[in-house]
């Protein structure tokens, strides 16, 4: 959209600034402003609301960022430098904001009263047009595909109508085609890259963000791995510099995976092992960033099966693997100046007689025996080796696996982060440097070779469980050991940098992480937090 008209928009979001008064030249700001001050909103409160309805012009929802604070002097981790914590503070309260804007308008209906119709919302800039596109889009996310009555049911209707998509955000300051958001650029953007943060960042981020959400909140009898391979060609097709490869159970057999087949064993459903590459730095043979998602369609916890009670959300048992191909999605549209190979072992873990028995012995393809002492700990196994595979074959400067794996670690994490082991500091510093940046924060863990001893005095040289104590650290040093290059038998340093992501808490949004732009539910976490390790490593 121009900047000069309003006529084609169904509703705006504007900006409060502390003195109550709106900058945006496209409507009344005299009106807004004292329409602001007779509500009597306060505008050092960020996420103060008030909804206007100009005469003759579409509606406005007004929101305030508030008064910011000084930089706190301490906290529990290490604090960014004052102006970075300060900026990363304002980047979440323009999400927050334009979020909160752009579910008001949408909640007014469409003008014509119609259910089935493509609406446009103008939103401002806030702090920042990134954040602010950012947090419109992932405000608009609804899991409505699978209803077929109600006020916001989509089952059948057009992609473009489900998932909230019916509402198009396009931003005030600048043209909505894809030129007009990238003009429209972050002026506190501390990365100096080839990519820099714009509003047509914003969107890339969140739509990558709200697709792992489809695909994690998607039935197991509408996700298996055929389904999900079938949908990740279709998301990369004609995206420049890209490959997908979807291997079959003979090619894994070949490959001599008999970790991750042994999980395979007991379902119906062909496995599957998706490959992805990315080819986006002048040198295409430079060594890439590797992503390895966990992909478990649906965990029953085989032949050790779960209880029954909240079974159901182990639909998103594949968070891991929706979470990499997301983020890699992301990094191609964004044409991001490195290459990235994503793998993803896919299969459901079914009891039948064919599924392992605990007890069992297996051979990974790195050679290592495994005893299962539990087939509920499953992920590790399918994880073991596609790390294998994607460092031996592709030689990785980085590998960074994703998976929803432990209870360990909603334990002693919760929702608010998502669990980081890895033994390399500057690794972890980049992590977690991006994780702030998009509010989608990482909490360093142990990866300590102190717990082998709990996972490897049994009848094999690992065993894929170690008991409760420390439970999601003995699954990050389990899969530790399928890593190749991050041990040298001549005390060279490691060839490939290594992080192990649990994000069995952060794939859940519950009651204390919910907000405008995250409602409870799943959460596609950590895909920004990726896209953006991936945009600093240009760095």
């Amino acid at each position: 959209m121009s900047s000069s008209t309003t006529a084609a928009i169904d509703g705006l979001v504007v900006e409060i600034d502390s003195n109550g008064s709106s900058s945006v030249k496209t409507l009344d700001s005299s009106f807004i402003s004292q329409q602001w001050k007779a509500s009597r909103a306060s505008s050092n409160k960020n996420g103060e609301l008030r909804v206007f309805f100009p005469e003759n012009a579409p509606p406005v929802a007004a929101v305030s960022l508030g008064e910011q604070k000084p930089a706190p002097l301490t906290a529990p981790d290490v604090l960014p430098e004052a102006k970075t914590f300060l900026r990363n503070e304002k980047l979440e309260w323009t999400r927050l904001a334009a979020a909160k804007g752009v579910k008001a308008i949408r909640d007014l209906g469409s003008a014509s009263g119609e259910k089935d119709v493509k609406r446009t919302v103008a939103v401002d800039s806030f702090y920042s047009p990134h954040a602010a596109a950012s947090g419109a889009i992932l405000g608009l996310w609804d899991v409505n595909h699978f209803k077929t009555r109600g006020k916001s049911h989509s089952w059948g209707k057009p992609a473009e109508l489900q998932g909230g998509k019916e509402i198009e955000v396009a931003p005030i300051q600048a043209a909505a085609d894809e030129a007009g958001k990238k003009q429209l650029k972050d002026e506190g953007d501390e990365v100096k890259g080839a990519v820099p943060l714009s509003w047509f960042t914003g969107e890339v981020y969140a739509k990558a963000q709200n697709w792992a959400r489809e695909l994690m909140e998607t039935p197991a009898n509408l996700m298996t791995p055929t389904i999900f391979s079938q949908r990740v060609t279709a998301a990369f097709k004609n995206v420049p510099g890209t490959s997908v490869q979807v291997h079959d159970e003979a090619w894994a057999k070949e490959q001599r995976m008999g970790s991750f087949l042994s999980v395979a064993a007991g379902t119906d459903e062909p496995a599957k092992f998706v490959e992805i590459k990315y080819n986006g730095a002048p040198d295409s043979k430079a060594p890439p960033l590797a992503f390895v998602g966990k992909g478990i369609t649906f965990d029953t916890g085989g032949i050790s099966i779960k209880p029954s009670a909240g079974m159901k959300l182990m639909r998103a048992d594949m968070g891991g693997a929706a979470t990499v191909v997301a983020s890699t999605l992301a990094i191609a549209q964004l044409g991001l100046p490195i290459n990235v190979v994503c793998v993803t072992p896919l299969t459901e873990n079914m009891p039948s007689g064919k599924a392992t028995k605990p007890g069992d012995i297996l051979i990974a393809r790195n050679g290592l025996s495994i005893e299962v002492d539990n087939t509920d700990a499953e992920g590790r196994l399918v994880l073991a080796d596609a790390l294998t595979y994607v460092s031996e074959v592709h030689s990785p400067h980085t590998v960074i696996d994703v998976a929803t794996l432990t209870g360990a670690a909603v334990i002693a994490l919760g929702d608010v982060y998502s669990a980081a082991f890895t033994e390399d500091d500057s690794l972890w510093n980049e992590l977690k440097v991006a994780g702030e940046a998009e509010s989608d924060p990482f909490w360093r863990m142990p990866l300590s070779d102190a717990y082998l001893k709990q996972i490897s005095t049994s009848n094999a040289d690992l065993c894929n469980t170690g008991g409760r104590p420390g439970g999601s650290c003995t699954a990050a040093i389990f899969l530790k050991n399928f890593v190749v290059g991050l041990e040298d038998p001549r005390g060279e340093k490691p060839k490939v940098r290594y992080s192990h992501l649990d994000i069995a808490g952060s794939m859940e949004a519950t009651g204390t992480t919910a907000n405008d732009y995250q409602p409870k539910g799943l959460t596609g976490r950590p895909v920004r937090s990726l896209i953006e390790f991936a945009r600093r490593l240009e760095q």
